[in-house]
């Protein structure tokens, strides 16, 4: 059965229709054609298709990035508000021939592109003509800058009302995940837009020759840039598959690892986000609790799977793991905060831990939390290489060693944590890394097709 998630909310979609139906009858119904610049409406056309043809979207917000929003700025302002709506959905319409967005798309972008410039222009011409403004003033170059910032606000909005009822997703979430990505680049093209205003009443047709040799050029330098990113991307996460592999491989060889580093991951994300660390910060602790145990690959059988006392060359091959999975992981661009938490993971506060000998403060914060996540969770584990004990005398024995073994801070935080009511992990037998490492990627699978300037 189709969720709300893959289908269109029928009457988001009826909305959307009925917006455009009404918008068109009011463009076509109030078009005066004789008083229409055909020229520089072809030429803003021409401009704009073409974007729209070029364009490509941003990684896995999937905003489109196009030219096609400034050509209509540019029509708002010197067309008025019939033909920069008929600009809109003639831009709209011929550019889906290139981006294929699904019907339910088409319709939102179209009913946007139709009432966007409606509006926008409508509301510039008035305040224009209501402060007596003319191209020589500067409050007339403010007004476009402010033009462009609220025909954005508007197309965002639509669209994105649009698309959180068809996907579910909030609109306040979605707004924070599309929007800061492209408002930089939003910034630079309404000076761009400025520019072209001041240069259009000055040049006239020639202004909008370098503006089409400028867009060019900046969408070719705009779409390898992107790709580069993305190749990027898929590399960081073709290496990533391979830490998961050799962690399931090393599980092969040893069956409570990938168990272990999943509870490990878990708790110290829980650790984490009690002690208030940003997001960013969740996530690379998350990431190094999956991996810090990769550096057992070391190891012979007799350590891994033995159980009995380790001798002085037995411990010396142990106390080398931290660093040897921070060689590893180190290798992923990007993930050199990641390898310093799984090297530091086994410092400990009094400086007796290994490899360097590190105390107190100079041990990461997110390694400290690690730690005490790591050490609850060989105590209380069934699969354990040691008889496992109940979370109660775990807790006690962390309340213990705090402040010579462990951080005192984050023991106290996670004790709190485990005696809570609603925490459902008191033991880590049900932790399963593929789970954890999905929720590391955090990769999102649906798309928002809206489009900005570029």
């Amino acid at each position: 059965m189709a969720t709300i998630a893959s289908r269109p909310a029928r009457i988001t979609l009826a909305t959307n229709v009925v917006a455009l139906c009404i918008g068109a009858f009011i463009v076509f119904s109030s078009l005066d054609w004789q008083r229409v610049d055909m020229p520089l409406l072809v030429a803003l056309a021409a401009c704009a298709i073409a974007s729209d043809l070029q364009a490509m979207r941003t990684g896995a917000t999937k905003v489109r990035i196009s030219g096609s929003f400034l050509a209509l700025i540019l029509a708002m302002v010197f067309l008025g508000p019939a033909p920069a709506a008929l600009l809109g959905i003639i831009t709209v319409a011929v550019g889906w021939f290139g981006s294929r967005e699904d019907p339910h798309y088409l319709v939102s972008n179209l009913a946007t592109y139709c009432w966007v410039p409606l509006i926008g222009a409508s509301a510039f011409a008035g305040v224009r003509d209501g402060l007596g403004l003319q191209s020589v003033d500067p409050g007339y170059y403010l007004l476009v800058f402010a033009l462009f910032f609220a025909a954005l606000a508007m197309n965002f909005a639509w669209v994105a009302v649009s698309v959180s009822r068809v996907t579910g997703e909030p609109l306040l979430t979605l707004t924070r995940r599309a929007l800061p990505p492209v408002l930089p680049s939003e910034l630079v093209s309404a000076v761009f837009a400025v520019g072209l205003v001041k240069f259009y009443d000055s040049l006239g047709l020639v202004a909008l020759v370098f503006f089409a040799l400028l867009l060019g050029t900046f969408q070719y330098i705009l779409r390898e840039l992107l790709l580069s990113q993305q190749r990027s991307d898929q590399l960081a996460s073709f290496q990533m598959g391979m830490l998961s592999a050799l962690a399931h491989t090393l599980d092969l060889r040893d069956r409570k690892t990938a168990r272990h580093s999943a509870a490990v991951a878990r708790y110290a994300r829980e650790i984490a986000s009690a002690a208030g660390c940003s997001d960013e910060e969740l996530e690379l602790v998350h990431t190094a609790g999956l991996l810090h145990d990769l550096g057992k690959f070391v190891f012979p059988d007799s350590i891994l799977k033995g159980g009995g006392k380790l001798s002085d060359s037995d411990w010396e091959i142990v106390k080398t793991h931290p660093e040897e999975g921070a060689r590893l992981v180190s290798q992923i661009e990007g993930y050199g905060p990641v390898a310093e938490i799984i090297r530091t993971h086994h410092e400990r506060i009094d400086g007796s831990g290994y490899p360097n000998g590190l105390r107190g403060d100079q041990i990461p914060k997110l390694a400290r939390m690690i730690s005490v996540a790591d050490t609850y969770d060989v105590m209380t584990a069934r699969d354990s290489y040691r008889e496992p004990v109940s979370s109660e005398l775990a807790i006690a024995e962390l309340r213990r060693v705090a402040g010579t073994q462990l951080d005192a801070d984050f023991v106290e935080l996670f004790a709190e944590l485990i005696g809570a009511a609603d925490v459902a992990f008191h033991h880590g037998e049900d932790a399963d890394f593929d789970r954890e490492l999905q929720t590391a990627r955090r990769v999102r699978a649906y798309a928002i097709p809206t489009r900005t300037s570029g």
